[in-house]
């Protein structure tokens, strides 16, 4: 997309105005095209189209409901699984003027219900969106909750609405809450404008090359930002089509979303790491020779560390259906910016920017090359800043450092949120951050990350940075070294407890369903030695737990933070464990 493209798109001043001006000049154009779960194009799979005429249809009942019953500048909870209904509910609450607040959707599970009732209290809602199938599951779960008086509204049975009013809306009208995968007990919302939206927009079409009337698509579920911005906001904005199937879908059959791809033209989509991995591991041979993905022009891939090894096979496996490697694009993003901070995509033949890094010097927040023989490290640009300003900042003193130099990821500009619904204070930390030299108003995003020649690559996590004997060590790296011990392993996750020295614990899942009769104190071990091997600690804990244990956001990211509390509180049911006793002491304290 070009600046002049992006500046004509963006002579609105709220994103509901923008989409009001798609229906009316494109009424028969497709919004969206949904596929269902039946089974790849070849097996079955039908898809239902809805134009921007029928979704500006449905969306106005509904935004007239939404205004009859007093929504206007209110919270209102989005919870649904089918993905119509859910545009259908977003588009409505941005035509009614309410405040969206997409959650995920019912699905049984004691955290989910948790964090669904959590963010209802955090965010006040006054009403909550579903469909007949869960209306009354949903009920029960708010009452159950204490919030038996929040309206409970099937969206596919909307009863008779008053007539629907234009809100006047402006670039700082909230949109949206997006609530970020922290605490389950303690959900923080990100307050999304209709200024923040439009802005993002207009960069993510020039970093990735959008253009109007594109087809974008893919899985990711909508209560997560990489879904609601990128999949389905998105191809909006650009009055052009989404091509949706469920996660559900993508998880049973990883082949559907390249099949959605190669069927219905789809120029961008993108997932998260794990995602392209899980392809590659499974996809047949018989599978891949149906596909072409010679279309594809902007694979995505972010949400969580961009591998160097997945981006090179998977480039590798996939080239006989025609995908080239320049198609590959590591983006970096997070809910607080709205969406996407840096990205690019490259020319033909171009490939994103790798550094192959001291491992060890790493863990001092060092950049250099590796010494002949020692353990090294690949890192993989995440692009330049797409919009805004970029620093990469000393977290203590606010020093801003030079290229090369590894700190805080910290961002400014009109991408980024308010701050967190309700939270002065913790906005004010985190939305405030001020250099050495007095520059205020930078998003501190807790992220680490260098930039070289313009372009940024990220290093881990400042806060789950885990820190034994004065060395810095990075979860991720741990995780990936202890899933290599064993064909077994699937999902881990390594986080440190703090005591009078912190202690690395790691929770590894096997992949294995049924009976567990293999020798698991052999593994329990051969896990502490790689570790030992590798990076010259001992654990403090090694648990190998069931499929499933491990938590992980939407998105596919590992929740340490909530991995660790409930070890801490001995919440976990171990098919083995090895445990210090020092470490155990630190979980019986924690029950307490």
């Amino acid at each position: 997309m070009t600046a002049r493209e992006g500046e004509a798109m963006n002579g609105y001043r709220s994103f509901t105005d923008l989409i009001l001006s798609r229906a009316q000049e494109t009424p028969g154009r497709a919004a969206l095209v949904l596929l269902d779960e039946a089974g790849g194009p070849g097996g079955g799979q039908t898809a239902r189209t809805v134009s921007y005429g029928e979704l500006d249809r449905e969306a106005r009942s509904l935004a007239g409901w939404l205004q009859e019953h007093g929504a206007r500048g209110e919270r209102v909870l989005v919870l649904q699984s089918c993905r119509r209904l859910f545009a259908v509910s977003m588009v409505a609450c941005l035509y009614a003027g309410a405040v969206a607040v997409p959650v995920p959707p019912a699905g049984g599970r004691r955290h989910h219900e948790e964090r669904v009732t959590g963010i209802a209290k955090d965010a006040a809602v006054r009403i909550a969106l579903t469909e007949a199938a869960d209306a009354p599951e949903v009920s029960r779960l708010l009452a159950r909750a204490g919030y038996g008086d929040v309206a409970c509204l099937p969206v596919d049975a909307v009863p008779g609405a008053g007539p629907w009013h234009r809100p006047d809306l402006g670039p700082d009208s909230v949109a949206f809450l997006q609530y970020t995968s922290g605490s389950t007990r303690d959900p923080r919302g990100v307050v999304v404008t209709h200024g923040n939206i439009m802005a993002n927009q207009a960069a993510i079409g020039r970093a990735l090359r959008t253009r109007p009337g594109d087809r974008l698509g893919g899985w990711l579920p909508f209560h997560h930002d990489m879904g609601l911005v990128g999949q389905l906001l998105h191809p909006l904005w650009l009055g052009g089509t989404a091509v949706l199937l469920t996660p559900a879908a993508f998880v049973k059959r990883p082949v559907r979303w390249l099949e959605a791809i190669s069927r219905y033209g789809v120029r961008v989509s993108g997932a998260p790491d794990f995602a392209y991995d899980l392809c590659l591991r499974r996809i047949t041979d018989e599978q891949l020779a149906d596909l072409d993905l010679s279309g594809w022009e902007t694979a995505v891939t972010g949400g969580e560390p961009v591998c160097a090894e997945t981006l090179r096979a998977f480039a590798e496996r996939f080239a006989p259906a025609g995908l080239r490697s320049e198609a590959l694009t590591p983006c970096y993003g997070l809910a607080e910016a709205t969406l996407l901070a840096t990205g690019a995509v490259r020319g033909p033949g171009g490939e994103p920017a790798r550094i192959v890094a001291d491992a060890a010097a790493l863990e001092r927040h060092e950049l250099r090359a590796p010494a002949p023989g020692a353990a090294r490290r690949t890192l993989v640009s995440c692009g330049p800043a797409a919009d805004g300003e970029l620093r990469v900042v000393e977290p203590e003193s606010g020093e801003v450092l030079p290229e090369g130099r590894i700190g805080e990821i910290w961002l400014r500009g009109p991408g980024v949120a308010r701050g967190y619904w309700g939270r002065p204070a913790e906005t004010a930390l985190t939305f405030g951050g001020r250099t050495a030299d007095g520059d205020g108003g930078h998003l501190r995003t807790g992220d680490l990350g260098t930039v070289v020649d313009g372009e940024l690559y990220v290093t881990g996590r400042l806060k789950d940075m885990i820190v034994v004997a004065g060395r810095n060590l990075y979860p991720q790296d741990l995780e990936r070294t202890v899933q290599r011990v064993s064909s077994l392993f699937g999902a881990a996750t390594a986080f440190a407890v703090p005591g009078e020295r912190d202690r690395i614990v790691v929770v590894q899942e096997l992949r294995a369903r049924g009976r567990y009769d293999i020798d698991l104190a052999a593994l329990t071990a051969a896990v502490g030695n790689r570790l030992t091997e590798e990076f010259e600690v001992r654990p403090g804990g090694v648990l190998l737990v069931r499929p499933g244990t491990v938590r992980r956001t939407t998105s596919g990211k590992v929740e340490r933070a909530a991995m660790r509390g409930l070890f801490l509180r001995g919440e976990l049911r171990p098919l083995h464990e090895e445990i210090l006793p020092e470490v155990r002491e630190l979980m019986t304290a924690g029950a307490r």
